[in-house]
């Protein structure tokens, strides 16, 4: 099965506040830009999947990340994060209604194609599945099978969330690639420990990186 990822990115200037210890405003938007250009290469390149379809408001973002490949769906609720990805995954089905649909974060720059390909070939298993993040309280990947609706519910505890609405959380050695999101200064220096790819490594170069 190959699967269409649905990716949610915020405006670039409201990104990543978390990170103010390590980027300041002037760099901050570059450093989620790297990010989620990072992870949409990564995850064009992964043989399990079909396409990425990015939902943004941000014509920076939509410019940069449409020349690596993406499809970008407008974020027409402005309604949040949970919002964007539900009118993303709609948008996919309605181009291709049988679709397998995955919302993935857009702040994985240490993303290998093929751990990510493990991770939704093991979600074929299921209606519906989610790999928790690094931290084990949030979630950087749901899957929705064909014919099943994403029901994305992130955010605080969405590891929590996604269980509680039966989702099957998937438990896989080995993927730590797929779980490593970025949003403080640790997150940071653990996915560059794992190696980032080209555009993060690119933009951190230029960041003192607390503890690093």
């Amino acid at each position: 099965m190959q699967w269409t990822l649905v990716i949610p990115l915020k405006p670039l200037a409201r990104a990543k506040s978390r990170l103010s210890d390590t980027a300041d405003d002037g760099l901050r938007p570059g450093l989620a830009l790297a990010f989620a250009q990072d992870t949409v290469a990564a995850a064009l390149a992964s043989p399990a999947v079909r396409d990425v379809a990015v939902v943004t408001d941000d014509a920076l973002a939509a410019r940069e990340l449409a020349a690596l490949g993406a499809r970008i769906v407008p974020d027409e609720p402005l309604g949040g994060l949970n919002a964007a990805l539900a009118y993303g995954a709609a948008a996919v089905r309605a181009a291709h209604p049988e679709s397998a649909v995955a919302a993935l974060n857009a702040d994985l720059p240490a993303l290998r194609p093929l751990e990510l390909a493990r991770v939704l070939d093991a979600a074929t298993e299921f209606p519906r599945a989610f790999l928790p993040d690094a931290a084990a309280i949030g979630t950087t990947l749901l899957a929705a099978g064909k014919g099943q609706e994403l029901r994305p519910a992130f955010g605080t505890d969405s590891r929590a969330r996604h269980r509680g609405s039966g989702a099957a959380e998937l438990s896989l050695p080995g993927v730590d690639s797929v779980r490593q999101d970025v949003d403080t200064a640790e997150d940071l220096r653990a996915a560059l420990a794992l190696g980032v790819g080209p555009r993060t490594a690119a933009a951190t170069a230029r960041l003192l990186i607390p503890g690093q």
